[in-house]
């Protein structure tokens, strides 16, 4: 009498799609009954070490009286489902394997998307990958920093999911050249995300700037003014006028490219300066006004001499008076010093006498005390 009871073991697995699935049943305890592997259908794919349905995709791993393995390649979505080993001991025992197969998202594709854009544009890009089950996830991100998408749709497509995602963007000109990427993850990709992405063009109005080569010019030197102008397209050229009117000294006044350089600066050259750059968006420019100083008189004002000597002259006053009403503190109280030694000492013939007199004159020490005045 068989004293084990005798069950089949199997497990339920998940595969992406395209890839293989591998099917185990294990008994513990048989007593040389068959094991036998069929699919959702009830079709018998596998009867001990015999083949019974004709599909290439399905192999045998192993089979023995304690185990029956098989494997299922290139699976596809309509090989999911609830697959049954069974032991034909009397009644037939069987365990039940569920197969999931996932949908692999496809590439997504971003869409909404006009070259070039202008600045001030509302734009919507739109991100859309089909193909994923369960319902892929979308995340975006401007130069690989992520940022907050707006609205994601989900929708069934059989058995599989198309998912989008929109991003609303006010674009500036600090959008171009930006990366903005679509990025679909999913538990098929556990290596790396599917993504695409799309580089901005934005077209901008130029901004201009005059950038002088020096801060004080002097009668003599030149001067460089460099007209730094920002836009796309690029302004192929700049227009630099003087007081509203052309350029007076066009020997002396040199235009290249986007610099004007006046050499030899004289007082002639005052005045306001301006370049001006455009684009089929618009035009800006900028102001310079120059003053041409004269080399002596920066020379002149240079330190105030007459300060200096100021401050020095108050310094030494004030230290003549410290040091004159300390020698006077001092010679006042060295003045009762001498006195007080003198008391006796003057007439006394020695140290001991001189003593003696000190002490009986004490009565009389007002009377000899001298003050400087």
């Amino acid at each position: 009498v068989n004293i084990f009871v005798q069950f089949p073991i199997a497990h339920n697995v998940t595969v992406a799609e395209g890839g293989t699935a591998n099917m185990t049943c294990r008994v513990e305890h048989n007593d040389n009954t068959s094991l036998q592997w069929s699919n959702p259908a009830q079709q018998t794919l596998f009867f001990g070490d015999k083949k019974a349905l004709r599909d290439n995709r399905i192999e045998l791993v192993r089979a023995s009286w304690q185990e029956l393995a098989i494997s299922i390649s290139e699976v596809t979505l309509s090989d999911e489902g609830q697959y049954t080993c069974s032991l034909f001991t009397m009644p037939v025992k069987t365990a039940k394997a569920f197969l999931t197969v996932l949908g692999v998202p496809e590439k997504p594709k971003i869409g909404g998307l006009t070259k070039p854009a202008m600045e001030g544009d509302q734009i919507t890009l739109t991100c859309v990958s089909s193909g994923s089950k369960p319902a892929a996830e979308i995340r975006w991100f401007r130069n690989e920093k992520e940022i907050q998408a707006g609205s994601k749709e989900v929708n069934a497509t059989g058995k599989t999911f198309t998912v989008s995602s929109a991003l609303r963007l006010q674009v500036d000109r600090s959008d171009d050249g930006v990366a903005y990427t679509c990025r679909v993850e999913h538990v098929a990709l556990p290596a790396s995300a599917q993504q695409a992405t799309e580089v901005l063009e934005v077209h901008y109005a130029p901004r201009v700037e005059i950038l002088p080569s020096q801060t004080l010019p002097q009668e003599g030197q030149y001067l460089k003014l460099d007209c730094i102008s920002k836009g796309n397209p690029l302004p192929d050229s700049v227009l630099w006028t003087k007081d509203g009117g052309e350029l007076p000294d066009v020997d002396r006044m040199i235009v290249e490219g986007r610099e004007l350089t006046i050499t030899s600066l004289n007082k002639t050259d005052n005045g306001t300066y301006r370049c001006e750059a455009r684009n089929h968006l618009g035009t800006s420019s900028a102001e310079y006004v120059l003053f041409v100083y004269d080399p002596n008189a920066l020379e002149q004002n240079g330190p105030d001499h007459a300060l200096i000597g100021g401050v020095v002259a108050v310094v030494v006053f004030i230290t003549l008076c410290l040091i004159i009403v300390l020698g006077r503190y001092l010679a006042r109280h060295k003045g009762t010093y001498l006195t007080h030694e003198a008391k006796g000492a003057d007439d006394a013939p020695d140290a001991d006498t001189a003593i003696i007199n000190a002490e009986g004159n004490q009565a009389h020490a007002e009377e000899k005390k001298e003050y400087f005045i």
